[in-house]
């Protein structure tokens, strides 16, 4: 039995689950339902052939009670129970009314169906066993009022048995249907539970400060991730607002939340808030989305916070280093430039700036290490903000290059940058030692913000004209700079163009004789490039190799030279000897420069590496550092010989013979020129030769054009010359042609005309 019972209860709908706001509105509609009835009673009666009669008077004698109890009750079910018998009443005497019609039984019907909106059994199992009373005792007792046949007035109670189960089979199906809606609604809401419990977590649980906030600025809903970044204690009051959040905004940033409103929909912003705790600042990373109802009013806005401050700083920080330079404090390149476009923007009229460079600062940096370099560069920067006026800009560009920037004409900055020069002469201690600082300046002068850029570059090659010119000493920039950068910048784009073409075409390697000075037959030669023009000339490399230099398109520059050479070599492997070859300081500088040699040595197949000889000025020589006297020591290993080039130029002694791994020695023209007629040139000459024969080099006199120098160094025993006298530099069908031609008659030695 209690099986069967319990089995029972789980078909049956429980019943109840209405909220409290929804049973109001359904009693209400039922309750007005039952007071209608009787204005229509009242009419269905005045129209029939009796009027108004008892039964009209004893049912609203029944129903009224009920709905003026129902209305002013305030519990539940007494109230429903008694719009369930106000409408048994109703639904009664409409039948009487009637006269039993038939039809009149069909507001039952509509009755179990609106009772079953309480979904609670009380009314309508009050409204079922009201019904069946009628049916049984009205019908036994009234039957021309309840049933409108003869049938029913001989047998009343099978009537009303009848007319009971079409009313217990409508209930029945109104009871299936509540069963089924309890259900989905059970289903409904452990699928909402679910939702709810999962948004909870989300939202409780996350480490993301996550609140929600109603458009009048009350917080609904705060997580415990947004309560301690916050620093907010709980309970919060009920009436706690946005303005109450322990944040002030930056000045500018205040009407954050005016902008969500405003927005309604999704909102990203990173704003900065000062903490009214402690004054520190943070940055806040908002995103905010509205929440509307079906009829697009907005009901709340959820908003999650994301704590940035530390990527903030970091740019910051970032910013700061890209405008400041960490080693002296003064402004960085960019944020030198960026000032000083901002200085041309805020004042009338130019502002001069004064490019610096520390002379010979490699070597004070190589010499005593590079912590006394960046002491010298931290006193250099001392030393400028100590004499240039104040609230003049001051930067460091790299290395050992400084810049100032100060308002008012090209004069006032080169008095300035005198200043500055005669400031340097003040002994500076450097590792221990003292050492005297001077620096190339150079100036210029900008009048337009846009220009300050071009300034910046005009000041740098004014400064290196000062440096050419020996250094320590100020340049200004002119218009024929302005005409040699400009010349510079065309050279740098044709060599370009060049490097991207075919460089057999656009980059030719012509070569020039070197002979023997006994014989006058070719020995060697030296690998030179070229570059054809657009109009088809022959460019020379004093056009394009500076541009090369500068911008390092001397590496694949050289590749190509290098290659080009090996290729003629052994093609006249029977004819020439060796072939010589330039390379720069920036070449030699290149990582990759020795294995280059080396992959080209293979490539052409080249078995006796010394007919390679590699030419190395005295710049590169002055530039040795231990990787550069490394990469000559490879080379050396490769077999490839090395040739001192210009020597007698620039900073050359004769110790230098001793310390660079040189093979061959080649005079500069300036020692050769005139040489015959010249007794002091005659002695380097044979000092030179003496010292190159003892340390087993050969020497070769560059510059050879007149026969006399050519019996001067053959008297002196040089060994092989080079010049036009032998043949200028010519293409490679020109040179092959020399090879095959007699060569020219040596001139025969005249012992007088040297010392010996």
């Amino acid at each position: 039995m209690t099986r069967a019972w319990s089995m029972l209860t789980t078909m049956l709908p429980a019943g109840g689950g209405l909220r409290d706001e929804d049973w109001t509105r359904r009693h209400r509609l039922l309750t007005i339902l039952l007071a209608a009835g009787i204005p229509l009673l009242t009419v269905v009666g005045a129209f029939r052939d009796e009027g108004l009669d008892a039964a009209w008077f004893i049912t609203v004698a029944l129903v009224l009670p009920c709905v003026i109890a129902a209305t002013a009750m305030t519990s539940k079910r007494l109230p429903s129970i008694l719009v369930a018998v106000g409408f048994t009443a109703l639904c009664g005497g409409f039948v009487a009314v009637c006269h039993g019609l038939t039809e009149a039984h069909f507001t039952y019907f509509v009755v179990v169906a609106a009772l079953a909106l309480y979904r609670d059994w009380a009314p309508f199992l009050a409204f079922l066993i009201g019904t069946v009373l009628h049916h049984s005792v009205l019908g036994a007792l009234a039957s021309d009022r309840t049933y409108d046949h003869h049938e029913a007035a001989q047998h009343p109670l099978m009537w009303a048995l009848l007319h009971g189960l079409a009313v217990l089979g409508a209930a029945a199906f109104q009871v299936i249907a509540w069963r089924l809606t309890e259900t989905e609604e059970k289903r409904a809401q452990e699928n909402l539970d679910e939702s709810q419990a999962q948004m909870t977590l989300a939202f409780d649980e996350t480490p993301v400060p996550m609140v929600m906030w109603s458009p009048d600025g009350r917080l609904l809903r705060a997580n415990d991730a947004y309560y301690a970044w916050m620093r907010l204690s709980r309970p919060l009051p009920m009436d706690f607002r946005l303005e109450d959040l322990p944040l002030v905004a930056e000045p500018g940033e205040e009407n954050i939340f005016g902008e969500m409103l405003a927005e309604g929909d999704a909102v990203t912003v990173t704003r900065a808030y000062r903490r009214t705790g402690d004054g520190s600042r943070i940055w806040v990373e908002i995103h905010s989305n509205g929440l509307r109802d079906k009829a697009g009013r907005l009901r709340l806005i959820f908003v999650h916070c994301i704590d940035v401050t530390a990527q903030m700083e970091h740019r910051d920080e970032l910013r700061r280093q890209l405008r400041v330079d960490d080693l002296t404090g003064l402004l960085s390149r960019k944020g030198f430039e960026d000032d000083l476009a901002a200085l041309l923007t805020g004042q009338p009229g130019p502002a001069g700036v004064i490019y610096l460079d520390v002379d010979r600062f490699k070597a004070i940096n190589d010499g005593a290490g590079h912590a006394a370099g960046d002491d010298v560069l931290r006193a250099v920067a001392d030393w400028l903000r100590a004499v240039v006026p104040a609230g003049s800009l001051i930067g460091r560009l790299g290395g050992d290059e400084f810049v100032v920037g100060l308002g008012g004409p090209v004069e006032t900055a080169a008095a300035t940058a005198r200043s500055v020069i005669d400031s340097f002469g003040t002994p500076l201690p450097v590792a221990g030692n003292t050492s005297r600082i001077a620096v190339s300046v150079g100036v210029a002068v900008a009048d337009r913000p846009d220009l300050a850029e071009h300034a910046l570059l005009a000041a740098d090659t004014a400064m290196y004209a000062a440096k050419k010119g020996g250094g320590n000493r100020l340049a200004v920039f002119n218009d024929q700079m302005r005409v040699d950068v400009q010349q510079r910048i065309t050279a740098e784009a044709q060599l370009r163009r060049a490097l991207e073409g075919d460089l057999d075409e656009t980059l030719p390697v012509w070569f020039q004789p070197i002979a023997s000075s006994v014989s006058g037959h070719i020995i060697g030669a030296e690998a030179l490039v070229r570059m054809r023009a657009a109009d088809g000339g022959i460019l020379g490399p004093g056009h394009f190799i500076p541009a090369a230099e500068e911008t390092g398109m001397v590496v694949p520059l050289g590749e190509h030279v290098m290659s080009t050479a090996l290729r003629w070599l052994m093609r006249w492997r029977l004819e020439l000897g060796y072939v010589s070859v330039n390379v720069s300081p920036r070449q030699l500088s290149e990582p990759g420069f020795v294995p280059m040699v080396a992959r080209l040595l293979a490539e052409h197949g080249l078995d006796d590496p010394s007919r390679l000889v590699l030419e190395i000025t005295e710049t590169a020589v002055l530039a040795m550092s231990d990787d550069l006297q490394e990469r000559l020591d490879a080379v050396k290993e490769l077999g490839v010989r090395i040739a001192l080039d210009d020597f007698g130029t620039g900073y050359s002694s004769l110790t230098w013979l001793q310390s660079v791994p040189a093979d061959v020695v080649k005079l500069d023209r300036s020692f050769v020129s005139g040489l015959a007629g010249d007794v002091r040139k005659s002695s380097i000459i044979v000092a030179v030769l003496g010292l190159a024969t003892s340390l087993n080099m050969s020497v070769v006199a560059e510059g050879v054009e007149e026969p006399d120098d050519w019996r001067a160094l053959a008297a002196a025993g040089c060994p092989a010359i080079q010049g036009y006298l032998i043949s200028r530099p010519v293409p490679p069908a020109g040179f092959e042609r020399l090879l095959w031609e007699t060569p020219p008659v040596a001139p025969a030695p005249t012992s007088e005309l040297l010392p010996l």
